[in-house]
């Protein structure tokens, strides 16, 4: 097992590792930007260090100056967290010709799987379904045009580089086909330097489900249920459950099955989430995310496994510690991000916390790097917690939620906790009866 490792990123996905660290015995190094001096991840690893002025692209994501971390702290691999580096293959690749450990899959991965033509082609061969569209990339409207009359509208044109929602625009009819050609187009060139695309259906009411896989990189892996993120803003989930409220327990046992043969035939080491549109009993897939989600705490509650554990021992080589038969569920679990956001605006709103309290009590978990006096910096993504509530079943999840919504103090920005306190009101809700175009619709009808 590694002896020191270097955390290559902020808040509380930071302050998750430092703290699974620290149970294995494990030292950690804190990296930072000057705005992030006094973050409570910094406060709490073994050592840190400052890798540049606030921007990201000056500290986050300077590769050399992290590498450079390392290397005078002597840290033996580097855990990327989510966001920022996390999914960059050339930074993976940077750490191992560095003779470190990149605590998540091989480089090859993630390219692969970044780039979502490449990563749907492979899907098929290993067997995973998939939306009806293109075989590859689009290049001329012309050519969209003949694959759209091939698989029906609506149709999907997205970015082949694409994630977080940018470069996706939907044409409902042949009309709009070449508006929506080119505008996702210049997004996904503007937004990730590449404006390859791809058409797929579009699926006019599906949840988005995905499935939580872990491999050893030897071939072995595991698939540890899915979770329902169907509730999304622009394409962004809010939040998140296990096990869906529509998912039974054959239908859960072989879509995990597909997804660990499969991620057992890549050879993939270390945790990942295949993610699907799930419509009329059917799965589609439509990408994969080769890291930590920052939902993964629902999967630990229900499963009883520590993911960031998981992802350390396999990174070190020491295999997986669970069989898939002793990957039971129990009970639900639903995660809400709080966000340091005005609503019903959802625009950013950082600045200092004058008083933080964090619910608790049985079955509630609070993941915040906040505390009393805290600056929220206007220069990151505005999560700044994610209350995750545990339960029997979900209508005592639910019923917990509440409670523990109602302890949340956060004094002197506002947030957006108070939209839970109403979502969780709404019959929709309270049955799982929604879609991932659900919210966007009460949001108009309620908050505007």
């Amino acid at each position: 097992m590694f002896k020191k490792i270097l955390i290559a990123n902020r808040g509380e996905i930071a302050l998750r590792v430092v703290r699974a660290a620290r149970e294995m015995g494990i030292q950690t190094v804190a990296i930072h930007s000057t705005a992030d001096a006094d973050a409570m991840h910094v406060r709490l690893a073994d050592e840190s260090v400052c890798v540049g002025p606030p921007p990201g692209l000056q500290s986050y994501l300077n590769q050399p100056a992290i590498l450079t971390a390392c290397e005078i702290t002597g840290a033996e691999a580097v855990h990327p967290g989510y966001g920022f580096l996390s999914e960059n293959a050339g930074f993976a690749q940077m750490v191992e010709e560095h003779g470190l450990t990149f605590i998540g899959p091989s480089s090859e991965h993630i390219r692969l799987m970044g780039d979502k033509i490449a990563a749907k082609e492979t899907m098929l061969r290993l067997g995973v379904p998939c939306v009806p569209g293109s075989e590859g990339g689009v290049a001329t409207v012309d050519e969209a045009r003949k694959i759209a009359e091939e698989i029906g509208y609506p149709v999907l044109v997205k970015a082949a580089a694409g994630g977080g929602g940018r470069g996706m625009k939907v044409a409902k009819t042949a009309a709009e086909l070449p508006a929506a050609f080119s505008q996702a187009r210049s997004e996904a060139k503007a937004a990730f330097g590449d404006d390859a695309v791809y058409l797929e259906k579009y699926l006019t009411l599906p949840r988005h489900i995905e499935i939580q896989v872990l491999g050893d990189g030897r071939g072995n892996a595991v698939h540890l249920g899915e979770r329902d993120c169907s509730l999304q803003r622009r394409h962004q989930k809010v939040l998140e459950e296990a096990p869906s409220p529509v998912i039974d327990a054959a239908t859960r046992a072989r879509i995990g099955e597909t997804c660990a043969k499969a991620i057992a035939e890549m050879g993939y080491r270390g945790v990942g989430t295949i993610e699907f549109l799930f419509e009329n009993d059917e799965f589609y897939f439509i990408e994969m995310n080769t890291r930590l989600q920052v939902e993964h705490p629902v999967t630990e509650m229900v499963y009883g496994i520590d993911l960031v554990v998981e992802q350390l021992r396999v990174a070190a080589g020491e295999g997986l510690s669970v069989t898939q038969d002793e990957l039971v569920p129990n009970g639900h679990a639903i995660e809400v991000r709080i966000n340091a956001e005005r609503v019903p605006s959802f625009s950013p709103c950082p600045g200092l916390v004058a008083a933080y309290h964090a619910p608790g009590g049985y079955g509630v978990r609070m993941d915040s790097a906040l505390y009393s006096g805290y600056r929220v910096p206007p220069y990151y993504d505005s999560l700044i917690g994610k209350l995750i509530v545990h339960g029997a079943t979900r209508e005592v999840a639910i019923q917990r939620l509440k409670r523990a919504l109602g302890e949340l103090v956060v004094d002197g920005i506002d947030t957006t906790a108070p939209l839970f306190r109403e979502l969780l009101e709404t019959p929709s809700v309270q049955q799982g009866a929604y879609n991932i175009h659900w919210l966007e619709e009460w949001l108009k009808r309620e908050m505007t």
